[in-house]
C-alpha cells in the first residue's frame, strides 16, 4: 500500500495553501432555510414544544439577522476541525434564536438569546483562529502508518463480534427505542464500541479513501453499519451514508463549502419532500429536519427553561466529578430532562450541558470558551493534514457534538484518540502546485 506522502496527487499529508474566502451567500441561504425548516417542524412536532406564531415572526427574523452577522467568521477563516464543529453548533444557535420567540416556556428569553450569541462567539474565536501546528515529538513511520488502518479493521471486527454476543437485533428505526433499554453490555465494551465506531473506523476509512483503496474503504463502511444492530443507534445506521456523502462533497467542493452543504442539502431535501408528498416523507423529514437539526436547537430552549428554576450542576454531570463533589442530580442530565418534560432522553450539545446546565445562562460563555480552546487544540494537532482527510476522519463528531457533551465525546466517543492519531501522523511539506495543470 502506498503511503500518502508518496501519492501527492491522491492526497499527501501536506499543508494546503490558503484557498481564499469561504462561502458567504450560501451561509445566508442556509440561515433562512433553517428558519423555514423550523416552521415546518412546528406543524408536525408541536408536542415537542416547537412552536410558530406569525405575530412574532418579524422580531424573530430581526434577531436571526443580527445572529447572521457572525457568519463572516466562516467566510474568512480557513477550514479546520473547529470550523467543522463550530458551524454545526452555530446552526443550533441560529435555530434556538428563532425558536425562542415562539417558545411556550416562561424564562428570561432575552438573557438566554444574548447568552447563546456570546457563547457561540466565545467558541468560534479560538475554534477558528487557533491553527498553528504543535511540534511533533513523536511521529509514526510510513510503514507503521500503512499498517495502522488495517490493524483498526481487525480490531473493529473483534469488537463487533464481542458486541454481537451481548446484543444483535435488526429492527426498524421507529422501533429502536422499544429495544434499546434492553441492551446490557459491560462498560468496557460500550467504550470500545463508541471509540471505534465514532473515531477509529472513520479514520481508517479516510486513510483508504486517500489511498484510493475502494475495497478496504467498502469493508470499513460495512463494519460501520454492523454497529447498528449492536447499539440500535441512528448514528451507526446513517454513518456509512454520511461518510460517502462527505466523500462526494469534498470531491466537488472546497472543504468549507462542503461543511455548509453537508447540512444545507439534507435539510433542503427534507423540506422539498415534506412539501411535495406530506406525511409520506415524514420518516426522512423526522430523521433529518427534526431529529438531526431541530432537536439540538430545541434542547437549548428546554435547558434554559429547566435550569432557570433548578440547581446548576457546576460540572458535576461529568462522571469523575460526581466522585469528588456533591451533585443535585444522581442521574444523567438526559434522564433528568426526560422526567421533567416526558420527551425521551434529552441529550444535548456542549452549549447546553457544559454551558447552561453547568454555569447558567449568564456565565455559560465562560465554559464554552474553554470548549473552544479544546477545539483549537484539535486544530493544532491536525495542522498540516489535508482538509478532506480531516473532513472524513472527523465526520461523526459534528453530529455527535450536537447531542453529546464535549467531555463525553472526548473519551466515550474517542475524539481524544482521533486527535492523538492526527498528531502522530507523518506530514510532508507542501509542494507548489503546477498552475498550468
Amino acid at each position: 500500500m502506498t503511503s500518502f506522502s508518496d501519492r501527492t496527487e491522491v492526497g499527501a499529508i501536506v499543508a494546503a495553501p490558503h484557498p481564499g474566502p469561504g462561502p458567504a451567500f450560501l451561509i445566508y441561504f442556509h440561515i433562512a432555510l433553517c428558519c423555514v425548516s423550523l416552521v415546518y417542524v412546528s406543524h408536525f412536532y408541536g408536542e415537542f414544544h416547537i412552536a410558530f406564531d406569525e405575530n412574532h415572526v418579524y422580531q424573530a427574523a430581526a434577531a436571526v439577522a443580527l445572529c447572521a452577522l457572525i457568519s463572516p467568521f466562516f467566510t474568512l477563516a480557513r477550514f479546520s476541525f473547529g470550523y467543522y464543529v463550530g458551524f454545526y453548533l452555530y446552526t443550533a444557535v441560529v435555530g434556538f434564536i428563532w425558536l425562542s420567540f415562539f417558545t411556550p416556556f416562561n424564562y428570561d428569553q432575552e438573557t438566554a438569546r444574548l447568552s447563546a450569541v456570546l457563547s457561540i462567539v466565545a467558541l468560534l474565536v479560538p475554534a477558528l483562529m487557533i491553527r498553528s501546528p504543535i511540534r511533533q515529538i513523536y511521529v509514526i513511520s510510513e510503514r507503521q502508518f500503512e499498517r495502522l488502518p488495517i490493524v483498526i479493521l481487525f480490531l473493529t471486527a473483534a469488537i463487533i463480534a464481542v458486541g454481537a454476543g451481548y446484543n444483535f437485533r435488526l429492527v426498524g428505526i421507529s422501533d429502536i427505542y422499544s429495544f434499546r433499554s434492553d441492551i446490557h453490555q459491560p462498560k468496557t465494551v460500550e467504550y470500545l464500541i463508541g471509540i471505534f465506531s465514532s473515531a477509529l473506523l472513520p479514520f481508517a476509512f479516510a486513510c483508504f479513501v486517500e489511498r484510493r483503496n475502494i475495497w478496504l474503504a467498502s469493508v470499513a463502511l460495512a463494519f460501520a453499519l454492523l454497529f447498528y444492530p449492536i447499539t440500535l443507534n441512528k448514528l451507526a445506521l446513517f454513518l456509512p451514508i454520511w461518510l460517502v456523502a462527505i466523500v462526494l462533497l469534498s470531491r466537488f467542493f472546497e472543504a468549507r463549502t462542503a461543511v455548509v452543504l453537508s447540512i444545507f442539502i439534507p435539510m433542503l431535501i427534507g423540506l422539498i419532500l415534506i412539501d411535495a408528498v406530506g406525511l409520506d416523507a415524514i420518516m426522512y423529514f423526522g430523521t433529518v429536519n427534526f431529529r438531526a437539526f431541530a432537536i439540538p436547537a430545541s434542547a437549548l430552549d428546554h435547558y434554559h427553561h429547566f435550569f432557570s428554576t433548578h440547581p446548576l450542576t457546576y460540572f458535576c454531570q461529568v462522571s469523575f466529578m460526581k466522585e469528588v463533589v456533591r451533585c443535585p442530580y444522581s442521574d444523567d442530565l438526559s434522564v433528568v430532562l426526560e422526567r421533567a418534560y416526558r420527551l425521551g432522553n434529552f441529550n444535548a450539545s456542549l452549549l447546553a450541558t457544559e454551558g447552561i446546565a453547568s454555569l447558567g445562562s449568564q456565565l455559560a460563555p465562560i465554559s464554552i470558551l474553554i470548549c473552544g480552546l479544546i477545539l483549537g487544540l484539535a486544530n493544532r494537532l491536525s495542522a498540516g493534514l489535508p482538509d478532506r482527510f480531516i473532513l472524513l476522519s472527523g465526520a461523526a463528531f459534528p453530529q455527535i457534538l450536537l447531542n453529546v457533551p464535549l467531555t463525553t465525546t472526548l473519551l466515550s466517543h474517542g475524539a481524544a484518540f482521533l486527535f492523538l492519531l492526527w498528531y502522530v501522523m507523518p506530514r510532508q511539506k507542501a509542494v507548489p502546485a503546477d498552475v498550468s495543470s
